[in-house]
């Protein structure tokens, strides 16, 4: 099983960017997905979080900007981000639950998300 983020970029405090994340491999279901970001200096945080039910939860300082979604492409989270901000910046990890031959938890690579003021 893999799990490949994608979509960060630089991007003007104000604007939007949509990151993805696309697991593959050998997988009987996914149980939740969840965004991390990571700034430098600073410890690694949850953003937003899926489950399979369809639940989402979300740090208090991204709700109402970032919303968190499964794609109509099999295994594809996204999450959307709103009106940026600078503190917005940092590399963007997601994690998966997932049942595969066993359950396991899994990490795809980062993506950067810079914000400029």
């Amino acid at each position: 099983v893999q799990l490949q983020a994608s979509g960060g970029g630089l991007v003007q405090a104000g604007g939007s960017l949509r990151l993805s994340c696309a697991a593959s491999g050998s997988i009987f279901s996914i149980n939740a997905v969840g965004w991390y970001r990571q700034a430098p200096g600073k410890q690694r945080e949850l953003v937003a979080t899926i489950r399979s039910g369809g639940s989402t939860n979300y740090a208090d300082s991204v709700k109402g900007r970032f919303s968190i979604s499964r794609g109509n492409a099999k295994n594809t989270v996204y999450l959307q981000m709103n009106s940026l901000k600078p503190e917005d910046t940092a590399v963007y990890y997601c994690n998966a639950d997932i049942s595969s031959d066993i359950r396991g938890d899994y990490w795809g690579q980062g993506t950067q998300v810079t914000v400029s003021s």
